[in-house]
């Protein structure tokens, strides 16, 4: 097949009105809406499903069984002209939903490039994703949650309706958050979940180098393991660390969070190896 040709099996349906670049694959079985724009090299292996008014970059892949582009699951919600926004490189496995936007929502469910959905994740209405992310299997969003770059979702994780989740961000396996999550945290558990300092492991793995990590290791002891309230430790932060990009992100986030951010509980540890 010539990388610049249209592939599409005979049982596919491809309704007239959507937009296919070049080199895109849909397989057996997939069904393409009328308002969808898919960018170039893009696969559709089987039975994906593709509805309302969906754009989807170029360069990713779908798993049999996929459904992305269909309505919210809201009950307030009819037959509106809402949007889902797909970026470059993802990998979405077999059985992951992502719904579109509500008009209440601001209209838009929008994910980023290069993340990794794996079996049944959920992205509920007007979710935004960033870069680079990876949901474990049936890891779920509620509508309206924004996850920021580079964010690992373990499997069964949960995430309540208006919640952030910052940047470099783990959560642990069966993990259900209803606070935001400050960038560079390891929150594992539920009822409630725990705050267990920072994200040693992936920061590593992400290739933050050890003075980096040092330096949010100890911008961590005074925000989570002082004593002091919120607004105290980050006066003390100000203070006591130069403006960065690391200490700027933190602090932004905590000042823009409106569900309050998820702190240390008196029985959760902090892992110091590093």
């Amino acid at each position: 097949m010539p990388p610049s040709e249209v592939v599409i099996h005979p049982s596919a349906v491809v309704r007239p009105g959507a937009r296919l670049d070049e080199g895109v694959f849909v397989g057996p079985g997939c069904v393409i809406g009328k308002d969808v724009t898919i960018l170039k090299g893009t696969r559709l292996e089987a039975h994906v499903v593709v509805g309302g008014r969906t754009s989807i970059g170029a360069d990713n892949r779908f798993s049999p069984f996929v459904v992305v582009g269909t309505e919210p699951q809201d009950v307030g919600t009819s037959e509106e002209d809402t949007e889902l926004a797909i970026g470059d490189g993802n990998v979405f496995r077999e059985f992951v939903t992502v719904h579109r936007g509500t008009v209440k929502g601001g209209g838009r469910t929008v994910l980023g490039n290069a993340n990794y959905f794996m079996n049944y994740a959920h992205i509920g209405h007007d979710s935004r994703i960033g870069n680079e992310c990876v949901f474990i299997n049936n890891a779920t969003l509620a509508g309206h949650v924004t996850i920021d770059d580079f964010v690992m979702l373990s499997g069964f994780s949960g995430v309540h309706q208006f919640c952030r989740i910052g940047r470099y961000a783990f959560l642990g396996g069966d993990t259900i958050v209803t606070q935001d999550v400050v960038p560079f945290s390891r929150v594992v558990g539920s009822r409630p979940a725990r705050l267990y300092g920072l994200n040693v492991v992936g920061l590593r793995r992400c290739g933050l180098s050890a003075e980096r990590r040092n330096a949010l290791k100890a911008l961590f002891k005074i925000l989570f393991y002082s004593g002091l309230s919120t607004s105290q430790a980050v006066e003390r932060i100000r203070s006591q660390f130069p403006p960065s990009e690391d200490r700027d992100l933190i602090l932004d986030f905590i000042a823009t969070s409106k569900r309050g951010i998820l702190k240390k509980t008196a029985d959760a540890w902090e892992d110091e190896s590093d």
